[in-house]
């Protein structure tokens, strides 16, 4: 059994930036290939890459890692910056669905693994502004 340290983060858990960066990447490829993912894709823009940097920056901090999000854009408020956008249980599903198949194809520690899926998981919930 993998022994845990309590004093390394996810970010350096993870493998640091390259791995985020892939995670991210993963992630918004599979919203774009799943059709389970449709709904979700279509209240991104057609181009991805300002959504990825933004989710890429995010995650650094969010994971224990450099604070790249705040350093650009302040406090990163997810649920007020996400309320323009109808986010219900089917939205949220549907992120997590990329999300944990990401997960599966870039993070081989299976307890590091659920552990972020867990996190993003409450994050996910919580985005939620609409009832079903």
């Amino acid at each position: 059994m993998q022994q845990i340290n309590p004093e390394r983060s996810h970010y350096q858990r993870i493998g640091g930036a390259e791995k985020v960066h892939a995670l991210v990447i993963r992630f918004y490829q599979l919203m774009d290939e799943l059709p389970e993912a449709y709904g979700i894709r279509k209240l991104h823009a057609e181009n991805l890459s300002e959504a990825q940097q933004k989710l890429f920056k995010f995650l650094s901090g969010w994971m224990g890692g450099p604070q790249l999000f705040v350093e650009q854009y302040g406090h990163p408020m997810l649920r007020r910056r996400h309320l323009p956008f109808t986010i219900g249980d089917r939205e949220r599903d549907q992120w997590m669905l990329c999300m944990n198949q990401a997960l599966g194809e870039v993070v081989s520690d299976t307890t590091l693994r659920q552990e972020l899926s867990d996190a993003f998981a409450k994050v996910a919930h919580h985005m939620r502004n609409q009832a079903g």
